[in-house]
This record gives C-alpha cells, structure tokens and sequence, in this order.
C-alpha cells in the first residue's frame, strides 16, 4: 500500500542502521514520523514533509509539500465572512426562532402563552413531544468538542476514537431517562433540580448543590465559548475575545422572548443544519471526491498513514483501522466517566425532562441519545480519519485546537467547506449556549429569587428576573471565556477536567430520586468530600508522573483519568457511609410529590400525572420506567463491552470490514437525521403515529392553593403555608365555590383531596 517515496524513506532506514548503527536508524525514522511544524528549517517557512500522494492545496493550486501546517497562519475565510457569521446568520437564526414562538403562541390560550405565563416560560407547558425532545437532546449533546475533538481523536487514534467518543458520552443520556420518568412519578412540579434537593434534605443541602449546579453551567458554556472563538478566529481571522462576547449576546434576545419554547424551536432549527452538513460531509468523502470517493480508497490511504505515522499503542503496527487502541481506550474510559457531571448536574437536561410530555418521555430521551451518538461518530469516521487518509500537513497545534474538520473540509469543498464548518460549530455553540442560559435563569429565578428573597413573587415578576439571569449570564459566560483563553486552558484540557470538578455531585443527586436511605449530611458529604478526594488525587498524580504541576501536567491522560474516577467513585462510597452511620433516612416519596406540589406558582395542568388513565397516568409511567431501566441498561452494555469486545478479532480491520463500519455510520446519520429533522416536523403537523393529542384533564392549582405542607426543615426555609388548613376551601357545599364562574377553585379541589 505504501507508494515509491515512502517505501525509498523505509529502505534508507534500514540501510542506515545496517551501515552505521542503530541510533541514526532512529533519527531517520523520526524524521519520517514528524509532523510538518517539526521539520520547519529554523522558522523559515518551509519543511522537508511531503505529502505522500502528491495532492494540491485548492487554495493555492500547489503542493502540500514543504509546509510547516495547513492553515499557515493564515485563515481560509475572509474576516468579513466571520463577522457575517456571527452577526448576520445569528441575527438571522433569533429572527426565526422569534417567528416559531410568536406562531406557537397563537395556538395557545390568552393564560398559556409563554410571556404571560411564567410555567410555560420556564418549563414549555410540560408537554414537549417525542421527536422535538430528541432534537433538543441532540441539541444541547452538541457542543463544540462534539464537532472539533471527535475528529481530533479520530486522526490521533484511528477509528477507535469516534467510536469511544461517541459511546462514551451516550450513554450518560439513556442512564438520564431513569431519572427523567422519576421526575414524572415523583415530583412533576418542579422547576429546577434543586427543587428536589431542597424538599428532600433542606436548605443547607440546596445550598452546596446550587453550587454544583452553577459551576457546571459556568464550564459548559465557557467551554462552548472558548472553542467556538478559537475556532471562528482560526477560519475567519475574527478576534477571539470579540467572538467571546458576541455569540453568547446574540442568543440572548430570542431566549428571553421564547423562554424555553424558543430553546425548543432554536435547537430544531440548528440540529437541521448541523444535519445536513454532516450528510454532505459523508457524502463527499466516501462517494463524489475525486481523491478519495470510496471506502475502498480511503481504507488503502489508512494503510499508508500507519506506515508513514503509525499510532503508539495501537495494535497491528499502530494501523489506524485497529480497535485495539490503548490511547483511544484510555480516552474512552475518561469521556466516559467526565461527562456523568455534564448530564446529571446541568439542570438544561433536569428542564428538559420537566418540559417533555410524561409519555413522551421513554421515546425522546431514547431516540435523542441514538441520534446523538451519529454526529460524532459518523462526523469523526468520515473527516477525521480523512484527514490521515489525505495526508494533509495538519500539525499537532492544529488537530489539538480542533481544526482537522475545517482542515478536511477545506481540501475537499474548498473555501465553501471551511464556511459550512464554520456555520455548523456555530449553530452548534448556541443552541447549546441558549438551553444553557435558560438553566441558569431558572437556577437564579427559582433556587436563589423566589427561595430567599422574593417568595410571594408572581409568575410575571419571575419572568421579569428569568430574563435578567439571561443577560447576565450571557456576559458572564463571555469573561468566563476570556479568562480561560489568558490561562492558557484549551477546549481539550477543559473537556476532560470537568468530571473532575463536578463528578461528585453525581451520585447524591441521583440518589435524591433513587434511594430513599441517603440523609442530607450524606449527600453533602459525598459531594464536597468526593471533590476533595478528585482534586487531590488529580494533583498529586500529576506531581508524581511528571515532577511538577502545571496546567500541561495537569492535563496528562493517567492524571485526568485518576481525578475524574476518584470524584465518581468516592462520593457514594461516602455518602452511604455516612448516611450509615446517621442510620439512613426513610424518606417518603409521597412526601416529596406533596411538598413539589406547592412550588407551581401558575396554573399549568401537565404538573401532575393524568387522574383518569391514559399514556400520561401514573400506570403508563411505571411501564416507561420499567423499559427505560431494560433498554437503557442494554445499550450501555452494548456500547461499551459487547461492541468493543466484538471488534477485536478484526485486528486490523479488512477492507470489507472497513466498508461494513463506514455504511454503519453512513446509515445511522440518515436515520438521526429523519428522527430530528422530519420527526418534529410531523409531529407539528399533527401525522399518526408521530403525534399524541394532549390529554384534556384538569390543571394543576397555583402555590397558594396547593395541597403540598410546606417541607419540614430544620434551617427555617420559608414556604408558602397551605391554603388547604383554610375553612373555606374545605366546605364544600358553599355556592360560591361550586359556581361554574370560579372554575379555579372547582378544579382545585380534587387535586387537594389526593
């Protein structure tokens, strides 16, 4: 497979070390592994690298050979198109997604719009279909290291990085639709996921988890922000601190007009394009490019890369068509326990489970964690492992900072390519930098507003301060940014760090919904003593791998990897025991239902379960539960010991093997596409078997006519006090109550007696 220049550069190898000795055998052949910024003569501006299949640069019409990176230093794109991209499409996209809301609305009730109605602000109505919850999934799942690093992993491992990229963070979404019907049968009512920490454990409890909760949001959107700039200045030559204030600010105005409906109708409209490039990416690749164009191609290309830059740690000679990774492993098992945090800490998942329509649930969370898995995986499989198939003189500086798609992209469509790239990141950025800016508003509005300032605030006074949370944290995300830049913190870097930092809240919060022994000290102390226990841990195996701590040592594979499995394992070791040693806490699941119950602060009737049967009821639920336990459990399973285990004998992969992975990957992307794209579309148009009519029962009472006590808590934490105490809502036979003119009361009443 090796062409004549790379088989003369082997044979003169050989020949040297049988001539002179074996130490300029390996300067030789070092000089053969380089990347092109290694062989640069003394920042002269060229190199010895030459490309192997003698391929031009469409840019320039010349040959790769002699350079010391693909970009140059210079960006593809004119600046003036990145300040388009940022300003026009942006504006372009809020114009949109402002236009779906205001339609939306016109279908809904004077009392159910989403700017007069505060429930329907921040939690959609609850009644988000299937199709649109996985479209938001995938949404709010795609970040920019879902686009950038993906590829990058796949170019420094072979095809072992897409996969353990992309099963390693599904799975995290088919675990956290357990804890989305939980929300369903337990406690419907809620806001925020510190609503069920505060009525489960008290004040203090909610305190140290609203910490959890804000830093997660404060690092997924810096991190969003931080590779979106780097990347938009890398392609457009647009500054990166102007960028970092600008993406964030335009996906402001439709989230704080739409609430979480414009979110909704965002996410569906990015996913689309997202989509579509994602197609004419595989498309290109393995079937129209005139240097490539088949798997077949592609697969023999692979080959001359092992030989040219074989992989360390890869079996069959460091061939990038081998599972048999021990870097792409070790990556694995580090996105696998990082992104736990990222889901079950970041209250945009906890919103969008509360917004999802109960039966709707099972299939959104499902059918969004499958569809999700394509874009990294068939993204990577495709403009990754092109990147290595092209030979093109990508650097390491380059492929860390995420720049192996553009690059790919650029050489295949040209200048047309590195913008698709550029439109895709950034639709990628915001709609998840807008779901992310509605958590924090929720956080801000619920959990610190309406709990210890305001309690009596009404639903227009919380949309009021949900929309300055938004603001606020759009400028905030933006510094956040900045300073992660001037740190010297990259994507990559922050990428895998976060489970370090948040990793530990994990398992207190899941056990606020799953076991019912955990005490409040316990999920404290499994929280903050599990960071503790991480960040030690992280900091004192950097020191004694590398000698010293620095933010480069810090980043090293073992350090990250100890750090991130010290915060998910040590935490419920300590919260149960110390939860053993206060003798558990026998908690009452009804307890929690009735105390949520007293949160809706405007009447919304998806707050509870339908009372008369149907998809919605609390039967229904507990059959979802039950399949959302058997199916989530096997997928994991699947995507993470019996796929892998399964691969390994094709070591490396044949070429048939080859072309079965690749129209895997081609067909699973038309599928997440169809879910994403076309799902929500007839689910709209109302098309069976896509679309379930809302159910017509009876909406929820206010706060301050809840049945709900207020929650037993030892730091005083004031709660409305139930009106139900009060005579005149027990009488039943008084006129005025029973008149069809109040039909609140009327409809109240047989919530209040359940």
């Amino acid at each position: 497979f090796s062409p004549p220049s790379l088989r003369t550069n082997m044979a003169m190898a050989s020949t040297a070390a049988m001539l002179v000795g074996g130490a300029n055998q390996v300067g030789l052949l070092e000089r053969i592994n380089a990347s092109p910024e290694t062989l640069c003569a003394n920042g002269e501006g060229s190199s010895e690298w030459k490309n192997e299949f003698g391929y031009l640069s469409p840019i320039t019409g010349k040959s790769y050979d002699g350079s010391c990176s693909f970009f140059g230093g210079a960006p593809p794109l004119p600046e003036g198109l990145g300040w388009f991209l940022i300003l026009g499409v942006g504006a372009g996209f809020a114009v949109i997604t402002s236009v779906m809301v205001y339609f939306a609305n016109t279908k809904s009730s004077a009392e159910e719009k989403d700017y007069n109605n505060s429930e329907h602000f921040s939690t959609a109505g609850r009644s988000i279909p299937a199709f649109l919850t996985a479209a938001d999934v995938v949404s709010k799942w795609t970040w920019a290291a879902t686009l950038l690093q993906s590829s990058n992993v796949a170019y420094t491992y072979g095809i072992s990085g897409p996969f353990w990229y992309a099963s390693g963070a599904t799975i995290q979404i088919l675990l956290f639709a357990v804890l989305a019907i939980e929300i369903k049968l337990k406690c419907p009512a809620i806001h925020t996921m510190l609503e069920v920490i505060l009525a489960r454990w008290g004040t203090k409890a909610h305190m140290v988890f609203l910490f959890f909760g804000l830093l997660t949001n404060l690092i997924v959107t810096s991190m969003l922000i931080l590779g979106g700039a780097a990347t938009v200045e890398a392609l457009t030559g647009v500054p990166w601190a102007a960028s970092s204030f600008l993406i964030p600010i335009g996906v402001v105005f439709y989230t704080a007009f739409g609430g979480l409906h414009g979110t909704y109708y965002a996410s569906w409209t990015h996913t689309c394009i997202i989509y579509v490039a994602l197609i004419i990416f595989i498309w290109t690749v393995y079937a129209s490019s005139p240097e490539l164009g088949s798997t077949a191609k592609v697969f023999a290309n692979l080959n001359v890369a092992a030989l040219k830059n074989p992989v360390e740690g890869n079996d069959a000679d460091g061939s990038y068509l081998t599972m048999a990774s021990g870097g792409g492993l070790m990556f694995g098992l580090m996105n696998i326990v990082g992104n736990f945090g990222t889901v079950f800490v970041d209250q945009s998942y906890w919103q969008g489970a509360i917004a999802c329509r109960p039966n709707a649930t099972y299939k959104g969370y499902m059918l969004g964690g499958m569809s999700w898995f394509a874009i990294p995986f068939s993204m990577a499989t495709t403009l990754g492992l092109a990147g290595r198939a092209l030979d093109l003189p990508i650097t390491s500086s380059e492929a860390g900072a995420g720049l192996v798609p553009p690059a790919v992209a650029t050489h295949l469509l040209g200048t047309g390519g590195s913008f698709l790239v550029a439109l895709q990141l950034f639709l990628a950025v915001t709609s998840t930098a807008n779901s992310e800016q509605l958590a924090v508003s929720s956080l801000f509005c619920y959990d610190v507003y309406k709990r210890y300032v305001n309690p009596d605030a009404s639903g227009a006074t919380l949309i009021f301060v949900s929309r300055c949370g938004i603001l606020g944290w759009g400028i905030i995300s933006g510094v956040a940014s900045i300073v992660l830049n001037y740190l010297g913190i990259s994507l990559g870097w922050m990428y895998m760090a976060m489970g370090i930092l948040i990793g530990s809240a994990v398992a207190p919060i899941v056990m606020s919904l799953l076991w019912k022994g955990c005490t409040p000290n316990g999920a404290m102390g499994g929280a903050v003593g599990g960071l503790v226990c991480a960040i030690i841990s992280w900091v004192v195996s950097a020191a004694g791998i590398s000698g010293v701590v620095t933010v480069a040592t810090l980043g090293g594979n073992w350090p990250l990897l100890i750090g991130n499995l010290f915060a998910l394992i040590t935490s419920p070791i300590l919260a149960y025991c110390i939860s053993a040693a206060e003798g558990f806490q026998d908690y009452e699941w009804k307890k929690m239902k009735q105390e949520t119950g007293g949160y809706i602060v405007e009447a919304d009737k998806m707050a509870r379960l339908n009372p008369t049967g149907g998809d919605d009821s609390i039967a229904a639920m507990k059959v979802q539960l039950r399949r959302t336990w058997i199916v989530g459990g096997v997928m994991t399973i699947v995507l993470i010991v019996i796929w892998p285990l399964l691969t390994l004998p094709a070591d490396p992969f044949t070429e048939s093997y080859f072309t079965f992975w690749v129209a895997l990957a081609f067909i699973w992307a038309h599928f997440a596409a169809f879910t994403t794209i076309v799902g929500p579309v007839l689910e709209y148009m109302e098309v069976y078997p896509f679309y379930n009519p809302t159910p017509d029962y009876e909406p929820s009472a206010k706060s301050n006519v809840s049945a709900a006590p207020a929650p037993a808590n030892a730091d005083g934490f004031y709660m409305p006090q139930p009106m139900m105490s009060m005579p005149m809502q027990q009488s039943m036979p008084m006129p005025m109550q029973m008149s069809s003119s109040m039909p609140m009361q009327q409809m109240s009443m047989p919530m209040q007696s359940m």
